[in-house]
């Protein structure tokens, strides 16, 4: 039959900072490394920090262009995703200090960094909101913060052929399932809301839309960003032994819908930009 395997077993930390590193930094991460770069303005000096830093790739080549002068800390939930990227900094002598810490309970203090980056693309929906608190409080009076993420109608494709797929295994029961993560991801104006709620001006925002083609409906399931990263999300409901099923149904839709063309999911990537207000 060859269908992919479905795996309830989260891959280890090391495992994981290896498909990051390969797979979703060029790819997925890339994506949202250009939002960055085409509307943050670097500091030349003083110091920045990049939360969900990954192995460190992006926040090498940032802190490249802005030079000696900038000192960058890095933060990653994954202690195996921190070695690799301080391997690779000593390896290029980046001077650039990696640590591990939960990105919504950082341990670091308050009112300090001149620059703070988050990248939440595979941040769980929930956790944003606390995310951004986190970087706000990090962040010195007139600091300029940004935060990348998808937002609402990312992952449509995918989500209908989830929906029909539930529908046809006979798990009625979940379909709200789907509602509710197209229903979670936040529009660009909820975003920018957080950012003012969260005491920030000059609250900017910037979106494009981006596509991650696929030749079968067994390459989607199987391909890292969606096995390793996304679906762990989108599954979280679902009874571990109503998956198999689910995913071959999944695998069959996608390649009936795709007419010998590649599956394409497309994903609103966005970032929002603004200033943490000088205190009153």
């Amino acid at each position: 039959m060859g269908h992919p395997e479905v795996t309830t077993n989260r891959k280890s930390d090391k495992e994981l900072a290896f498909l990051q590193d390969l797979f979703i930094a060029p790819d997925w991460g890339e994506r949202f490394s250009e939002l960055i770069d085409e509307h943050v303005k670097l500091p030349k000096e003083g110091e920045a920090l990049y939360v969900a830093a990954g192995t460190g790739g992006h926040a090498m080549s940032l802190h490249e262009r802005a030079g000696e002068k900038l000192e960058l800390f890095c933060v990653d939930e994954n202690p195996e995703c921190t070695e690799l990227a301080r391997a690779k900094a000593i390896a290029s002598n980046e001077k650039i200090t990696f640590s591990t810490a939960p990105l919504d309970n950082l341990d670091l203090e308050d009112n300090r960094f001149g620059l703070v980056i988050a990248n939440a693309s595979l941040v769980s929906r929930h956790r944003v909101r606390k995310v951004f608190s986190e970087i706000v409080r990090v962040a010195a009076p007139g600091a300029t913060l940004a935060l990348t993420l998808p937002t609402a109608s990312s992952f449509g494709e995918f989500f209908s052929i989830y929906w029909e797929a539930l529908h046809n295994c006979g798990l009625i029961d979940h379909e709200s399932d789907v509602e509710q993560l197209i229903t979670e991801l936040p529009t660009v104006s909820d975003i920018e809301q957080l950012a003012e709620d969260e005491g920030l001006i000059e609250v900017e925002s910037f979106t494009r839309i981006e596509e991650f083609d696929f030749e079968s409906g067994e390459q989607f399931l199987s391909s890292p960003l969606v096995a390793e990263f996304l679906m762990h999300d989108w599954l979280a409901l679902v009874p571990e032994d109503k998956r198999a099923g689910l995913f071959s149904e999944i695998s069959r839709l996608i390649n009936e819908e795709r007419h010998e063309a590649e599956f394409a999911l497309s994903v609103k990537a966005t970032i929002v930009v603004g200033q943490k207000a000088h205190s009153h």
